[in-house]
């Protein structure tokens, strides 16, 4: 069991709802729902009972089905067919998988108003319409989104309880951390980046695995996902499925923009649009949308047509995108955590970054524009088209992000961001690999330190 940032979460619903609500925690296959919830159980109550739907019997099923109208015989049955019993006010019902028997998280309305428990849901894929469309949803539920662990979260798995802090405390005061405690910060980065923050991986990484067993470990988890589009497929022509399986491709254009004609010559935006909506809600990837105007309610200009599509977690985009070199994995690997990939490894960064902000609650969006600079007589020249790589809205701010997988410095689209529009910033940044600067108004962040945006 690794520290996890949910366990806070179902800490902090614990105490505020005291029993009001259920606990519903959402996430992709693999991120590590139950294995938090069971812990928190274990830890923060006196008794558990865990009801795991991937594998509940047929009795248990029925006894949803037939008895939540009365709840005392709900209640003496279920702990028959279990064979234990739970003392009320102190205990908690995992519903794990629910998602697997949607009937279950229906009754989760008449379990709250009893109070005599508390409940705690798991459910990958859980607000898919195929999932909810014939059940009532109950409002009695605190959601919670676990993502893949952060890069916080990969360093207390290694041990490490004191870097983080002082990157917070680097990025709070806007000063570099040094040269050397820079190069070991950014060592650890990069094998984030090869690792990624899938659990099981993440467990094969620090108990010395080598990266050719760490990628099998990371590509059994993108079959798993494969295999659970392919369920969810039938309606959608396998649309979804073909859609995952190019991320690493679409990234690995100059653009990095979604493009439909990689997933069939004759695609288009309205006929996939409900299979990118399918495919988001999985949380097994992030879609970074275009947005017309940089404005602090940048939701009401979003052109969805345009946008780019990031692997949700960093670790299986690289596993993805080296499907094609199984006898060169291992070399691979070490040439991304000793940064010789080169131009290879934008994408890479990108994505960790968007992984980052994700996990930080911001909304992805990035902006397209174009500008013509004004000559020496007076005139304007030819429009040249411009991308900030990431706008997000901070202390009520535009805060533009450019993203730089090398150590240079370069921020033209910055600067003719602010040329072009007049608009107040929180800040302005450029990502990259080395260690903090400021340059006028221009701070410069190691990447790592998305962690603090």
């Amino acid at each position: 069991m690794f520290t996890r940032k949910a366990y806070a979460s179902l800490a902090e619903w614990k105490r505020v709802s005291n029993g009001g609500t259920a606990a519903l925690i959402e996430g992709a296959r693999r991120v590590g729902k139950s294995t938090v919830a069971e812990a928190f159980a274990q830890a923060e109550y006196e008794d558990y009972l865990l009801l795991d739907f991937s594998q509940e019997s047929e009795a248990v099923k029925r006894n949803f089905r037939e008895n939540t109208d009365n709840l005392d015989t709900f209640f003496r049955n279920l702990f028959l067919l279990k064979g234990k019993r739970l003392n009320p006010g102190v205990s908690v019902i995992i519903l794990d998988e629910v998602q697997l028997f949607p009937l279950a998280r229906q009754a989760v309305k008449w379990l709250v108003a009893d109070g005599r428990y508390h409940y705690i849901e798991t459910g990958s894929l859980i607000s898919i319409k195929q999932n909810t469309e014939n059940i009532l949803i109950p409002s009695e539920e605190h959601r919670i989104k676990m993502y893949p662990m952060d890069f916080e979260e990969f360093l207390w798995a290694k041990g490490d309880t004191i870097t983080a802090g002082a990157i917070r405390d680097a990025f709070e005061h806007k000063r570099p951390l040094g040269d050397d405690i820079h190069r070991a910060i950014m060592r650890t980065f990069r094998e984030y980046l090869a690792v990624g923050g899938m659990p099981q991986a993440v467990a094969a990484f620090v108990e010395g695995r080598t990266f050719e067993e760490i990628d099998f470990v990371k590509r059994s988890i993108l079959s798993l996902y494969e295999e659970d589009l392919h369920k969810y497929d039938s309606e959608q022509n396998g649309r979804v499925s073909a859609i995952f399986n190019t991320v690493s491709e679409q990234l690995g254009s100059q653009s990095m923009r979604f493009k439909f004609s990689v997933v069939h010559k004759d695609a288009r935006y309205d006929r996939l649009v409900s299979s990118l909506e399918f495919l988001k809600e999985s949380m097994t990837v992030n879609v970074c949308e275009n947005v017309t105007a940089p404005d602090v309610l940048m939701d009401l200009f979003v052109e969805k047509e345009k946008f780019k599509m990031f692997m949700a977690d960093t670790g299986l985009l690289v596993t993805q995108a080296m499907a094609g070199a199984s006898d060169a994995r291992g070399s691979l690997y070490k040439a991304l955590i000793f940064d010789k990939l080169g131009a290879n490894l934008g994408m890479v960064m990108e994505n960790a970054v968007a992984q980052m902000l994700v996990a930080n609650g911001h909304g992805l969006h990035f902006h397209e524009f174009e500008y013509a600079e004004r000559k020496a007589d007076g005139t304007r020249g030819r429009l040249k088209k411009y991308e900030i790589d990431f706008l997000l809205v901070r202390g009520r701010r535009i805060c533009p992000i450019e993203v730089k997988s090398s150590s240079y410095r370069t921020h033209k689209s910055l600067d003719k961001f602010f040329e072009k529009y007049d608009v107040r910033a929180n800040e302005r940044y450029v990502l990259y690999t080395k260690d903090l600067q400021r340059d006028g108004e221009v701070a410069y962040l190691p990447l790592y330190m998305a962690m603090c945006l």
